[in-house]
């Protein structure tokens, strides 16, 4: 009887195995990046900075199994100001906002500025290299919130005008990209083991754990909404 059940075990054990290998080949970065912000204000420079991780589409289906782009994993970037103000970077491009795929090219775009032999599949080899500098076409989408509580108090900010949004005193000193090592994904804890994937944007907005609440606050910056657009993908994905 052992006989028999260690004849079935050893067999489930090694698909088992086998599967979890699969998908960690499926679903491992490609490559992590680290977006850092600073802001002068008149109490002194405040900066915040986050991970956000890039994959290429690796399964088996292709296209047919969804989006055929690289998909982004991560949270929107949160700076406190200081004195109730904030200072939101979403993972939004574009006028409207509409534009979520910018999130895994942006990268390759600012590497392939100063080389263009420089593709995706290379960002890799550049983590631990000095940060470059975002230009604001490239920039994703920045908001602030009146009420982090309240996401229809939402509103665009201007990058290039932080006083018309907070008053004097406030500018965009910094706002740089980085590539980091990858680490030893999925057991990227931090330390050797390699820094993690941002998260805990709930905590600071947590209206996004309600139904509509992304939506709202896209609504009330002006940017893009409507049926069957992931609103949410906006501050997390």
């Amino acid at each position: 009887m052992r006989f028999l059940q260690m004849k079935w075990i050893v067999p489930l054990v090694l698909v088992g195995v086998i599967y979890a290998a699969d998908q960690i080949r499926i679903n491992r970065p490609d490559h992590k990046y680290r977006l850092t912000m600073k802001v002068e204000t008149p109490a002194g420079v405040r900066a915040a900075s986050a991970i956000l991780s890039v994959r290429p589409n690796r399964s088996y289906g292709g296209t047919g199994t969804g989006s055929s782009f690289p998909q982004t994993s991560g949270d929107a970037l949160v700076l406190d100001l200081g004195e109730g103000r904030n200072l939101v970077v979403l993972l939004a491009y574009g006028d409207d906002g509409a534009n979520f795929d910018d999130a895994s090219f942006l990268p390759a775009r600012l590497l392939g500025a100063t080389d263009r032999r420089i593709s995706f599949r290379n960002v890799k080899e550049f983590a631990g290299a000095p940060a470059l500098p975002v230009p604001p076409p490239q920039r994703p989408v920045f908001v602030s919130f009146a009420n982090l509580a309240d996401p229809k108090t939402a509103r665009r900010v201007d990058t290039g005008d932080l006083e018309a949004t907070f008053g004097k005193g406030y500018r965009l000193r910094d706002f740089s990209l980085g590539i980091v090592a990858n680490g030893f994904w999925p057991i990227d804890f931090g330390g050797a083991l390699g820094e993690p994937v941002t998260r805990g944007i709930e905590q600071k907005l947590p209206w996004l754990k309600t139904p509509g609440g992304a939506a709202a606050a896209l609504q009330a910056a002006n940017l893009k909404t409507g049926e069957g657009f992931a609103a949410e993908a906006a501050f997390t994905r």
